[in-house]
């Protein structure tokens, strides 16, 4: 077994197994076949962070969900999640997202909730993959109202990895964590109006109602939208998760051939953004592109 295969068992059982009563470090090892001692070690050089510092980060990032979207006491959620009191379990959360479990479950603002990619994903993006011949992409339309944009600029990104060398991984979790999100975390291109000298047009952002007013996450920037028609491109769904960048390449080509005039619309860039929504086996892929009737 390689290294980066093991890092992704390891990450299977944990997000399969993690509120599992009987749930340990030793058992991760035990499914993987490795010691504590090598797994750290490939923790930390694929994942940047050792195997248990990656079990905590993800039971505080579920057990923030679970404040959200439940009414259980907060000393049962740490139990849930295995940690043994109220203070140890408000201390860890704490430390990891700068505010308590019981402030987070009243003021529900965004916090860098952890998002469990694969680490084989990261080669597969750098190595990059072939797109099949033959896909099936739906499209539809979906009519948004004036709402606002939260976004994260970066000065010379190109695409989602250079985003993530350059940004670091977090906003995808910090944006989803947002209730009042029309859509999941995307990785964006910036539309005319916010583009500015110095940084580039690839962004990460989520639309929210125009009526949002929670305070911001630090460096981040809000914007209001006007009204506009969005056309959602979404592939089929697929079975292997790593073929999560075929299904984005598929979208991208159908979005590439699709007769826009056609069909009575096109390209509103200059107002509102293009969102990589990325891609989940369950749903596919999926792009949505602003657009204007044409009169």
């Amino acid at each position: 077994m390689n290294d980066v295969k093991a890092v992704v068992l390891a990450q299977e059982y944990i997000k399969a197994h993690h509120t599992d009563m009987e749930f340990s470090v030793e058992n991760v090892c035990n499914a993987v076949g490795y010691s504590r001692r090598q797994l750290d070690r490939l923790f930390q050089k694929h994942m940047s962070i050792t195997l248990y510092e990656y079990i905590n980060t993800v039971l505080l990032s579920e057990s923030a969900a679970k404040l959200v979207d439940s009414d259980n006491t907060v000393i049962d959620v740490a139990l849930d999640y295995h940690y043994q009191s109220h203070e140890g379990y408000t201390r860890s959360f704490a430390k990891r997202f700068s505010i308590t479990p019981s402030e987070y479950r009243k003021h529900k603002i965004a916090i860098p909730i952890f998002t469990q990619h694969p680490a084989n994903h990261y080669y597969i993006l750098k190595e990059g993959q072939t797109m099949d011949a033959t896909s099936i992409c739906m499209v539809t339309p979906v009519n948004r109202p004036k709402r606002k944009l939260i976004y994260l600029t970066s000065r010379s990104a190109t695409d989602y990895l250079s985003y993530c060398e350059e940004i670091g991984c977090d906003w995808e979790g910090l944006l989803n964590s947002i209730p009042e999100k029309f859509d999941t975390a995307a990785l964006i291109d910036l539309p005319d109006f916010l583009h500015e000298n110095g940084i580039s047009k690839i962004a990460s952002g989520v639309e929210v109602p125009l009526d949002y007013k929670k305070p911001l996450p630090d460096g981040y920037k809000i914007a209001e939208l006007p009204e506009c028609t969005m056309l959602y491109f979404q592939s089929e769904p697929y079975e292997n998760p790593d073929d999560f960048g075929k299904y984005i390449g598929q979208v991208f080509k159908a979005i590439e051939n699709y007769n826009f005039e056609r069909y009575g619309y096109k390209y509103a860039t200059s107002i509102a953004p293009t969102l990589n929504l990325g891609a989940e086996p369950e749903i596919g892929a999926r792009i949505a592109i602003p657009v204007e009737s044409i009169k």
